[in-house]
């Protein structure tokens, strides 16, 4: 068994909060990543139950075991670090064994253990090489091999494929997935990429200015998030600031920078009032576009409807430019002097062209309000 619990955890430098009552249990055999921009504490964090930093406050447990105040290599861990730390004078056999040698294991047996564990990551052709030789993605193989080589209760990875170009990140994303299954082991993985966190996640622990702010799995966090930053860190979003110019039983009407009334569905009124402010975030991919020429009635732009008991809300406007992004084409378009991005496959973008009039169509459902302090409204 190796589930970890961390209870108000906080680390201090000086008067420096780093990080701040962090407190998360995280399954046996479970892949948590901790995800987070520079400077949330994430890695902070995860030096801490490494071993490698102390905490202010706080207490660590693996498996019921209090190792709080344990040195590193009397914790059931092993950790991958962002710069591999191999070791140059050694040969890449030599590395993966070391710290099997450091364990006291006899030299036939580390040496078949570090082959097993090169062959796992497929790098046993490699093994008398100078590891100063092989490629950023082999290194990091290495690293991996090394620190599975332990057979560790709790596997650290801290932004281990932040050095890696996106392909070669990607493959290694997928190999880091298959073995966390073949071994069902705990994995904690530090990121600062949402794609990485994505794929390689069982549940997603968001931290931000040292604190966790939210975990959940990953459909959880995206669509359902805690608060405003989360909602605008993870993807891309259009936030529209506006405010309320009234509630109905089952609607929230907004009046909006955007010069158009969005209207939102409810099933709680009362959790919004007429004028207070929120800021709406509309995913790109939630948006329909037309030509606005197939709008046969011109009056009518811009004026929520219903359909089926939804709510539907359109806005009208010019696109302003085209980026290609390969399989995607985004497009930014000004409506009442606010940008609007609106994403597509090539094979559907509809082609439109700079200077061109294009209806954009969203169900109110699909929109989330936040409150001034970042806060979500619950409707």
């Amino acid at each position: 068994m190796s589930e970890i619990t961390l209870d108000g955890l906080e680390k201090r430098y000086g008067d420096e909060l780093a990080v701040e009552d962090v407190s998360v249990t995280i399954d046996d055999g479970e892949l948590l990543c901790l995800l987070g921009p520079s400077g949330s504490g994430k890695s902070t964090t995860l030096r801490m139950l490494a071993g490698l930093e102390t905490p202010t406050d706080g207490r660590i447990h693996i498996d019921e075991t209090d190792v709080t105040d344990r040195p590193a290599y009397e914790r059931t861990t092993a950790t991958v670090f962002q710069d591999w730390a191999l070791f140059p004078h050694k040969t890449v056999l030599e590395n993966v064994a070391f710290g099997l040698k450091m364990q006291g294991v006899e030299k036939d047996e580390r040496r078949d253990r570090a082959r097993e564990m090169l062959e796992r990551v497929r790098m046993t052709a490699h093994a008398d090489d100078d590891p100063m030789n092989l490629s950023g993605g082999q290194k990091q193989r290495v690293a991996l091999a090394r620190a599975l080589a332990v057979n560790p209760d709790v596997l650290l990875l801290d932004e281990p494929l932040s050095n890696l170009d996106k392909r070669l990140s990607e493959d290694m994303q997928i190999e880091l997935r298959e073995i966390h299954a073949e071994l069902e082991e705990t994995f904690v993985h530090v990121t600062h990429d949402q794609d990485e966190a994505f794929t390689l996640a069982d549940r997603i622990g968001i931290m931000a200015d040292g604190n966790l702010v939210q975990v959940g799995k990953p459909d959880e966090v995206y669509e359902n998030p805690k608060n405003r930053f989360i909602e605008g860190f993870l993807g891309d979003t259009n936030f529209v600031d506006g405010e309320v110019e009234r509630t109905t039983g089952d609607s929230v009407h907004v009046e909006t920078e955007l010069g158009r009334t969005i209207v939102l569905p409810t099933g709680r009124p009362e959790a919004l009032s007429a004028g207070d402010a929120v800021t709406l975030s509309v995913r790109p991919e939630v948006l329909s576009i037309e030509s606005a020429e197939s709008d046969a009635s011109s009056e009518q732009r811009g004026q929520p409807v219903r359909t089926d008991g939804s709510t539907t809300n359109a806005v009208v406007g010019t696109v302003e430019n085209v980026l290609y992004r390969g399989s995607t084409v985004r497009y930014s378009v000004a409506v009442d002097g606010t940008s609007v991005f609106v994403e597509r496959t090539v094979s559907d973008s509809g082609a439109f062209d700079a200077g061109d009039e294009i209806r954009i169509d969203w169900d109110g459902a699909d929109v989330l309000a936040f409150r001034d302090d970042g806060s979500r409204v619950d409707l």
